[in-house]
């Protein structure tokens, strides 16, 4: 996917949320427990959030179940009334048939796009099945993803859908940092790899190299 001018994202969320009267509706797909932690205390007062849960890519299936659990242990942990939880099965396969032909791309290219896409596509169908107004994404959050591809991705989701997408970069105003913080304030699993068996294999590699 070819980005051309990058937009604000931030800004655009910030304008949104400037103007609402009201608290909107909001499924947001969350990656993992620490880098939800930033984006939920953000838009917390603002939305009634739902967070789905689903992320085929994680593999091993017990590195999944270990992050899932330490997703609802932030909720619990949380408190918040009007938040939620949408736990979708694990499904890898349905993973490795979308990025098939593709296992071998570098990090962060064409795979992991796809990858966004199909999480994204599931949270803007689950959004629509259960009448949310907003799908969105913790995704941005991350210094490792490009805010510019997901949300072309999100807005072009809401497009075929009729839904509204929550544009954001939530790695601004140091939110990733934030997120850290908060991690370590409530004593949340921090992955060292993004999720899939090729950004493990990745990491490891990259650690060789560091290590050498």
């Amino acid at each position: 996917m070819v980005m051309e001018n990058k937009i604000n994202y931030d800004r655009i969320l910030e304008e949104l949320i400037n103007n609402l009267n009201y608290r909107p509706k909001l499924l947001l797909h969350s990656c993992c427990g620490p880098c939800s932690s930033y984006v939920i205390t953000y838009l917390k007062d603002y939305f009634d959030i739902t967070i789905l849960y689903y992320n085929p890519n994680i593999e091993p299936k017990s590195e999944y179940e270990k992050r899932k659990q330490e997703q609802l242990k932030l909720i619990k942990m949380l408190n918040i009334p009007t938040l939620d939880v949408l736990d979708i099965d694990y499904d890898n396969d349905t993973y490795r048939d979308a990025v098939k032909g593709y296992e071998a791309d570098r990090e962060g290219g064409e795979r992991c796009h796809l990858c966004y896409q199909l999480r994204l596509d599931r949270t803007a169908r689950e959004a629509i099945a259960h009448d949310f107004e907003y799908f969105g994404t913790t995704l941005t959050v991350s210094p490792y993803k490009n805010a510019q591809v997901l949300n072309k991705i999100g807005e072009e989701l809401a497009n075929k859908y009729n839904i509204k997408w929550l544009y954001s970069d939530f790695k601004k105003k140091e939110g990733y940092k934030k997120s850290i913080e908060l991690s370590k304030q409530y004593n949340l699993y921090r992955q060292d790899y993004c999720g899939c068996e090729f950004s493990q294999a990745y990491k490891y590699k990259q650690d060789e190299v560091k290590n050498k």
